[in-house]
């Protein structure tokens, strides 16, 4: 599979068929911030058998070209649009976008965070310069009502297709997951998100509540290389990666460091 595959292929690496559904029913994930990760995991819902809806800044129209190349199953509407159709809500979008999300469509919804804080791209943001909350944190702030589960952060949207494996697979990856749930409602949330990671061909491993999402965010242990040491080596990723399992993960999550012990 070569470096471009998660952008043109149309269906999970275990998928011997593009016919059929791997999923009875039909769950509607929405999707908004539509840059290589929500693309990814766009392609990876459609073949676990969900419809999605994509969304971003600059409006649906914008965003024609992608839902042709997902093909069916896929569309294009406004965040509010995305976010009101949707069972669960997935946002790839910079920090600073954070207050522009609706956090009306949101409310009571599953929200898988796929964020990370770049000071470069999002500027100098002191709570997290300090490490007294993390992006999850902030972006929950910004969601009242939401119930915001951190995933898919800690690897290239390349490996998050090229390693994705079947329910079973002795093959199988995991990724690590944070989610408050002091409520039935939000424990619900978050057993949400962990069966779709198992849907679009992931285990997961969870690290507890949000605060502890720290432990897999940029620079830490579980961030990338674990999946592929050489991926700083050379952009784009050139291999399929290599598996994680939880084993690994937890010795990883075990060994992580804030940013002012490194």
């Amino acid at each position: 599979m070569t470096s471009n595959s998660a952008r043109v292929a149309r269906h999970p690496p275990w998928r011997t068929s593009p016919s059929g559904r791997t999923v009875g029913g039909m769950a509607i994930t929405g999707i908004i911030g539509s840059g290589h990760v929500g693309s990814t995991i766009a392609r990876l819902a459609l073949g676990a058998g969900d419809e999605v809806v994509l969304a971003n800044s600059r409006g649906p129209e914008t965003l024609q070209g992608l839902v042709e190349d997902l093909g069916p199953g896929a569309s294009a509407a406004t965040a509010a649009e995305a976010a009101a159709r949707a069972d669960l809500v997935v946002v790839s979008v910079p920090l600073t976008a954070f207050g522009s999300l609706p956090a009306a469509e949101l409310a009571g919804k599953p929200v898988l965070d796929t964020c990370n804080y770049y000071p470069d791209r999002d500027g100098r943001i002191p709570e997290l310069d300090s490490e007294e909350t993390t992006t999850s944190e902030l972006l929950a702030r910004a969601l009242p009502g939401a119930h915001v589960i951190k995933a898919f952060n800690n690897i290239n949207f390349h490996h998050m297709w090229t390693l994705a494996r079947p329910t079973g697979s002795t093959e199988r990856s995991v990724l690590p997951v944070a989610g408050d749930d002091p409520t039935p409602e939000a424990a619900r949330a978050k057993q949400l998100v962990i069966a779709f990671l198992d849907r679009v061909g992931w285990g997961a491993y969870d690290v507890g509540p949000l605060a502890e999402g720290w432990r897999f965010q940029r620079d830490t242990p579980a961030y990338v290389r674990p999946y592929d040491p050489d991926e700083l080596a050379y952009w784009p990723p050139r291999s399929d990666g290599r598996q994680v399992t939880a084993e690994q993960m937890a010795e990883l999550i075990a060994g992580a460091k804030r940013y002012r012990d490194m």
